[in-house]
């Protein structure tokens, strides 16, 4: 299966992360953050120690911005964009980013919501907060600029405080599998909208329909991407529900990555819920569609039928080229209730 974008990037905002890293990392050896970055490659294949932090030095750091905060903005990105997409009066005013690196989720939410004002930043690695924060004092939205950071571990009950807008990406992984739904439910406690990201393997998803069902079960509304709050009818040892955002790498990007393509996809799963409900997506599309001469086949997942195959034909006019024009995790039908 292709990886093909969920929906459209906004340039500018990457582009302004794009200038922001290549200022930051031009002080570091390109060979010196290419060998990091092979040492990060092999953590994620392999596992990390959790004995020992994974950011633990300012080259380590550096190379993990370069090599990951593009996928991961991307990612966050289309994700709180698909939220926006369902809540458009949902406009927050603070933000909580918990595990946060060197703050890849705080540059993706102000450029979705632009009403954010106030921006805390949880991360244990001294290294990664500085960077971060060097980052943050190049961005062009007041909020990141001003953002506080504070040293914090994610353990059981995380030290967040209340915000309109709680974001976790791609921090469960790192964490073990008996404090993972305990960190989710402690965040969700003071959340506006609670935001979950992970990367979009069979492994993150496991970790993201545990903290659903958590979720759903302590009585929150889920916003997105799922149409309904009933058990996900997706099968874990058949399939696994994940999207995917295609990325231009920089070339600072491909070098210290020895790549040579100018893209790439990022694959990520994802939950959002909310205290209050929002209009959810009717059904929502988890396949590139199957398209043919006059007849589209979209992948659904729903709340009556659970998953089902949906057929657009060319005779239903308008439906059909609504068809056409939708893409991978985009809701179906695309208008909101």
């Amino acid at each position: 299966m292709n990886a093909v974008p969920t929906v459209p990037d906004h340039p500018r905002d990457a582009l302004d992360l794009e200038d922001a890293l290549e200022e930051s990392l031009g002080r570091f050896p390109a060979a010196e953050l290419t060998r990091s970055v092979q040492t990060l490659i092999r953590q994620y294949r392999e596992g990390f120690d959790r004995s020992v932090p994974a950011l633990h030095s300012q080259v380590a750091v550096a190379a993990y911005a370069g090599y990951r905060m593009p996928a991961t903005y991307s990612a966050v990105s289309a994700a709180l964009r698909q939220v926006a997409l369902l809540a458009p009066g949902f406009a927050p005013v603070t933000q909580v980013d918990v595990g946060g690196g060197t703050g890849s989720a705080l540059w993706a939410a102000s450029a979705v919501w632009p009403t954010l004002r106030t921006v805390t930043v949880l991360e244990q690695s001294p290294a990664a907060i500085a960077f971060g924060r060097r980052l943050a004092g190049r961005a062009p939205a007041a909020a990141v600029r001003e953002a506080r950071w504070q040293q914090a571990a994610v353990d059981r009950t995380p030290p967040s405080p209340a915000a309109d807008l709680v974001t976790l990406s791609y921090v469960l992984g790192e964490l073990s599998p008996d404090v993972q739904e305990d960190v989710v439910a402690s965040l969700a406690r003071d959340a506006g909208m609670l935001v979950v990201v992970e990367p979009g393997t069979p492994a993150g998803y496991a970790r993201i329909a545990a903290a659903r069902r958590r979720l759903a079960g302590l009585g929150l509304h889920l916003v997105a991407p799922c149409p309904h709050d009933g058990e996900c009818p997706i099968r874990p040892d058949q399939d696994w529900c994940h999207f995917a955002v295609r990325l231009n790498r920089s070339a600072l990007h491909r070098r210290i990555k020895d790549g040579t393509l100018s893209f790439e996809d990022e694959k990520f799963s994802y939950v959002a819920a909310s205290a209050r409900p929002w209009p959810r997506a009717e059904s929502r599309i988890l396949r590139h569609p199957l398209k043919r001469k006059g007849l589209v086949t979209l992948r659904l997942c729903t709340e009556g039928e659970g998953l089902a195959d949906h057929a657009v034909s060319k005779r239903q006019g308008e439906t059909y080229r609504e068809a056409r024009d939708v893409v991978w995790g985009d809701a179906w039908p695309p208008r909101v209730p």
